[in-house]
């Protein structure tokens, strides 16, 4: 606290910011510090004037050191979320605007610098079950501090989720701004906010369908015990819901209809058509559309943040010129977020809307390749390379559109699979960090480069690799991937649509015999040997047999001899 009251400069590792403004104010925090971290940004309170729009009042976030950077996200009156937003680099900007009225807006945000690849035991995770149990990190001791801990929940089909604590002792607060556990109804956290809790007590919560979401947020002090929660699962009540649901990927749309629920609606599948009508259902027992996302008449937005994709399934009526049947459209969108899928379907009946949402994420993989043609993967695994040998790194995008590139931002290399200390930077910001790396220009959807093998000291056997991938829209001609190595200032100029990573390992060092690190030498040998085992037995046994031969052949020449030494023999004297 204690911050200029519009608007500053901050550099500390962590800050808890506790601001009040006005009317007609528009101010600017920028968070920056030149260090090897990201930055997490927490808005746990937030109060704006009343009956504000997301059009005249709120607050926006920036990945970067200004407002020119890339927008991460907005918060304004009806978010419907406690806002939680990370950056890519040790840079993050955000701006508040307040409308007209005559009200005083409240608002508290802390921030922290951490690692991402720093993992803490038992916090979040996806349970499945029917039900099950989970606790907060450490219980029943006190949880760490700066933990952000996230439990996704998914029961059977047309189930609702009960939630229990049954103990709960969280830092109290009237607002709970400092520790908190946020519950969602469903599988994001950025809608559907049930509650939020602190303090002690013995919370409940319910879910209106098969999906909840579980936050933990905590700041630097006063940790206690945390919690221990149950859930269990129970049939929702009422008529099941027809099948009706859209999937998205990162190069396909699939909507799939049930024939209750339309015949429910007075139509049937004859009457069923997407923007391109020579793209037809398959009909089985539901009426399925599949397409990629480039065909049959669908969308392309590029908001900035994220891609949207829009399709429409139209219920034409029957007859020639009356109609006594609901004008239907079935409105189905797959939004590519910076950091997920968001999938959106929704049906309008006389301007009545009714929405469906779900989470996917884009199709990213990474694999190693024999040459710099990049036309053979390697399948093996573990990767066995000679030291100082030159590797083939390929990211690869899995989609249908032709106009998203792909880039590689930041590539590291660890002995660890979880990333753990000790690291090295093989590329940072699109920089080459190692004297051997060559990256490659973005090919359509490949990010490619090359480096020469290497292995930590100390004796680590592995090498891990994690590589930041940003994809864009090659459209603009001003988005990060076109970019190149850039500093943080040219950084903030520039946008990228969606940021993922990759992981891929491990590689290992061949066999070799003047090796110090005999141990790894006898661990690749084992390796090499064990397939050749079958042609390894052929040799000993002919070996074997030829031995066995020998035995025999002399056996038979000392039974000759022996029979012959009763005669003897005498050299002849001369006459």
């Amino acid at each position: 606290t204690g911050v200029p009251r519009c608007g500053a400069s901050l550099h500390e590792l962590n800050k808890a910011l506790r601001i009040e403004l006005n009317a007609n104010v528009s101010c600017t925090w920028q968070i920056q510090r030149n260090v090897n971290q990201t930055i997490r940004l927490i808005f746990s309170y937030f109060k704006f004037a009343p009956s504000s729009s997301c059009e005249t009042e709120s607050i926006k976030i920036y990945d970067g050191p200004s407002t020119n950077s890339p927008l991460l996200g907005q918060v304004c009156n009806d978010t419907d979320a406690v806002p939680v937003l990370q950056s890519s680099s040790d840079s993050l900007t955000f701006h508040i605007t307040t409308n007209s009225v005559v009200f005083t807006r409240n608002f508290f945000v802390f921030y922290y610098f951490f690692s991402p690849e720093t993992k803490i035991e038992n916090c979040g995770g996806y349970l499945t079950g029917p039900n099950g149990t989970f606790t907060s990190p450490n219980y029943p001791a006190p949880y760490p501090a700066f933990t952000y801990c996230i439990w996704h929940i998914q029961t059977a089909k047309n189930s609702k989720i009960n939630l229990q604590f049954q103990d709960f002792f969280l830092e109290l607060d009237q607002n709970c701004q400092f520790d908190f556990t946020a519950v969602y109804d469903g599988l994001t956290t950025n809608t559907g906010l049930i509650g939020k809790v602190c303090g002690r007590a013995q919370p409940t919560f319910e879910s209106s369908s098969n999906t909840m979401t579980v936050v933990l947020s905590t700041d630097y002090a006063n940790s206690y015990r945390g919690f221990s929660a149950q859930y269990t699962s129970a049939p929702l009540p009422g008529p099941v819901e027809p099948d009706t649901f859209l999937t998205c990927s990162s190069d396909s749309m699939k909507i799939v209809l049930s024939k209750s629920y339309l015949a429910s609606l007075g139509y049937s599948e004859t009457h069923l058509q997407l923007n391109d009508p020579s793209c037809s259902p398959v009909v089985k027992d539901s009426v399925i559309f599949s397409f990629p996302l480039t065909s049959c008449g669908t969308t392309k937005k590029d908001e900035g943040e994220s891609i949207t994709y829009t399709n429409v399934i139209s219920l034409s009526a029957t007859g020639n010129i009356i109609t006594r049947q609901k004008s239907i459209q079935i409105i189905a969108k797959c939004k590519m977020e910076n950091n997920s899928t968001v999938e959106v379907i929704y049906i309008t009946k006389n301007n009545i809307i009714q929405n469906m949402t779900t989470v996917g994420r884009y199709n990213v993989s990474m694999s190693f390749y024999d040459s710099g043609s990049f036309s053979k993967p390697v399948r093996q695994s573990p990767y066995y390379v000679g030291l100082n040998q030159t590797l083939f790194a390929q990211v690869s995008l899995h989609s249908t559109d032709p106009n998203l590139v792909v880039f590689v931002d930041t590539c590291i290399a660890s002995p660890q699979p979880d990333f753990g200390s000790p690291t090295y930077d093989l590329i940072r910001s699109g920089c080459n960090k190692d004297d051997t790396v060559v990256t490659y220009p973005p090919l359509e959807h490949y990010g490619r480069f090359q480096f020469n093998a290497f292995r930590f000291l100390r004796s680590f056997p592995s090498v891990y690799l994690q590589c930041d991938v940003l994809i864009c829209d090659s459209n603009n001609t001003d988005s990060r991937c076109t970019k190149g190595c850039s500093s943080r200032q040219k950084r903030a100029l520039s946008s990228y649509t969606w940021k993922t990573n990759a992981v891929i390992g491990p590689i290992r060092l061949k066999r070799d015999l003047r090796s110090a690190d005999h141990s790894e030498s006898l661990t690749k040998a084992h390796a090499e040997e064990t397939p050749n085992v079958p042609q390894y037995s052929f040799y000993i046994l002919s070996f074997m047999a030829i031995i066995s031969n020998i035995i025999i052949v002399v056996a038979v020449i000392l039974k000759y001899h022996k029979r012959q030494a009763g005669y003897g023999y005498q050299k002849l004297q001369s006459s």
